[in-house]
């Protein structure tokens, strides 16, 4: 881990092979602290023609370790998520493949100043839109369950006093032109709720559209 802790000198600029830097976004909490036996993916801010893309580096990525996706800040999602569909589906097809290895996103940790990660290996991304029970993160902070407008600090107890009849899972979908900053943020704080509510599921599955 020496590698990832010396990366927060300079807050989160990652500076990798190729002089290529990495903007990783910040957060006020750490998830898990460490990862043992990884290999790095980095995916680069990078513009050509005016136009945003997404570059793509795995080469010294192992299938049976856990993998690090150290990815620039910047990116919106729209170019983010299908980066990490090819990637999750490749690590999956693997003969290769340690069931026991995780996915981790990274990111800093602004007040501690020191790496931290963000697991998502189960988590499946589609490319559309959820029909029913959606928790929606879009554009200047705005957040919706269905149609009701929320403030963060109100979802927890909205959830948690759902009139259900049987057994529900909740969705959560994200605007596409959100930016993986937003994304991570909104991801910590997901990872904050505390569902009560017997019946109650949050989904593995994510929307982005």
């Amino acid at each position: 881990m020496k590698k990832y802790l010396a990366l927060i000198i300079a807050f989160a600029l990652f500076s990798c092979e190729g002089n290529k830097d990495i903007l990783l976004p910040k957060a006020d909490k750490t998830i898990v602290a460490d990862v043992q036996e990884h290999s790095p993916i980095y995916i680069f801010f990078k513009v050509e023609d005016k136009d945003t893309i997404a570059e793509v580096n795995r080469k010294n990525s192992i299938v049976s370790t856990n993998w690090i996706f150290n990815i620039d800040k910047r990116l919106p999602l729209r170019l983010v998520i299908p980066e990490l569909i090819k990637l999750q589906a490749k690590k999956d097809k693997s003969m290769h493949k340690n069931e026991a290895a995780e996915n981790f996103f990274s990111y800093a940790n602004d007040v501690k100043k020191t790496m931290a990660f963000l697991p998502f290996t189960k988590v499946k991304y589609t490319l559309g839109k959820p029909l029913i029970n959606s928790i929606y993160f879009g554009k200047n902070d705005l957040l919706k369950f269905n149609s009701q407008l929320l403030k963060k600090d109100e979802l927890q107890g909205y959830i948690n006093n759902l009139m259900i009849e049987h057994e529900s899972e909740i969705f959560v979908s994200f605007d596409k032109n959100l930016s993986y900053d937003e994304y991570i943020k909104n991801k910590i704080f997901m990872n904050s709720i505390k569902i009560t509510k017997k019946g109650i599921l949050i989904s593995n599955l994510e929307y982005i559209f």
